[in-house]
């Protein structure tokens, strides 16, 4: 960690209170770390499931060229179809182009490669940082939350996400540098709520890929508690071998095993994420059911699958 980022961590963070949006408005999160490998795209899928499987209407707009948010929640798209880049390039309306998942309550305005020349295109536009602001505004009214998976840098569409967000979500992962690159991440956020959003600030963070086994690991959670403080969660995300595997298999983690360390994390995060923001249709009980009986269901199914092949091949 720099000096600047050392004489900051003796301070604390002193950004604007993490504002909220008006009630019967989605409050519109953006998540974003310029540091790669952090956990955002796993943060932003698995808490968007969480939610969902909890009651709450959630909006995950997929704003990474790569695309890994949509692949998570097998939402898969083909050129021709409708995404990000035609919210925010050509001025196409969200509601054309947000696609259902087989989460209840969860859908996604997914990503495509030609977002990754958005940037350039972006360029010659007018308000070129309020494109997805304007974009997202018709859509508040019909989520409790808007989720924005940032691309791991701090470009043009990141801006238009700080832009059209309430508030930041920074996943941080429990490693030695932990905080390398944060202070520029929050001169960002001060330049962009001074010039374009009043009142936008890290309104919480989270950590993630935690290791009980190093005493590192430890001290970055209390590093970071010392730093943010009340902005970050109690809830640390572990380290597992069940969420690395989990966006292989296109689901979060909360549908792939929602019994394992990782899916009680993220179903715990949303508890606490769900009382911040205020939403009332969240329950947490029922993210926990709604979870496990979804596994049940797949797992009949499969097994369905296999007694019918297995009778027809008896039969043949």
């Amino acid at each position: 960690m720099d000096t600047h980022a050392s004489q900051e961590t003796e301070t604390g963070y002193a950004g604007p209170s993490a504002r909220l949006a008006v009630e019967g408005r989605a409050t519109v999160i953006a998540v974003a770390n310029q540091k790669g490998g952090v956990g955002k795209t796993t943060t932003t899928v698995s808490l968007s499931a969480a939610l969902a499987q909890g009651g709450a209407r959630v909006l995950l707009i997929d704003l990474d060229p790569q695309g890994n948010a949509s692949t998570g929640l097998d939402v898969r798209i083909s050129s021709d179809e409708p995404s990000t880049y035609d919210a925010i390039v050509e001025g196409l309306p969200i509601a054309q182009a947000v696609r259902a998942t087989a989460i209840d309550g969860l859908s996604v305005l997914p990503s495509s490669l030609e977002l990754a020349g958005a940037e350039v295109e972006l360029v010659q536009a007018m308000a070129r940082e309020r494109a997805l602001a304007r974009a997202v505004e018709p859509a508040r009214a019909e989520h409790d939350v808007i989720l924005i998976d940032c691309p791991p840098s701090l470009g043009l569409l990141t801006i238009n996400a700080f832009v059209a967000a309430d508030q930041l979500l920074v996943p941080i992962q429990c490693e030695y540098y932990a905080l390398e690159g944060l202070t520029q991440l929050m001169r960002t956020v001060n330049l962009v709520e001074e010039n374009l959003n009043p009142g936008l600030s890290i309104g919480s963070v989270v950590l993630t890929m935690y290791d009980a086994r190093t005493r590192l690991a430890q001290q970055v959670v209390d590093e970071v508690h010392g730093f943010f403080q009340d902005r970050a969660y109690s809830t640390v995300i572990p380290r597992t071998v069940r969420l690395s595997e989990a966006p292989s298999y296109a689901q979060p983690i909360t549908v792939f095993d929602p019994e394992s360390r990782g899916a009680e994390a993220y179903l715990a995060l949303a508890e606490e994420f769900a009382t911040r923001l205020g939403i009332a249709a969240f329950d947490a009980k029922r993210a926990t059911r709604v979870a496990k009986e979804t596994k049940a269901a797949e797992i009949a199914a499969i097994e369905a699958a296999q007694d019918a092949d297995k009778r027809t091949g008896d039969e043949a």
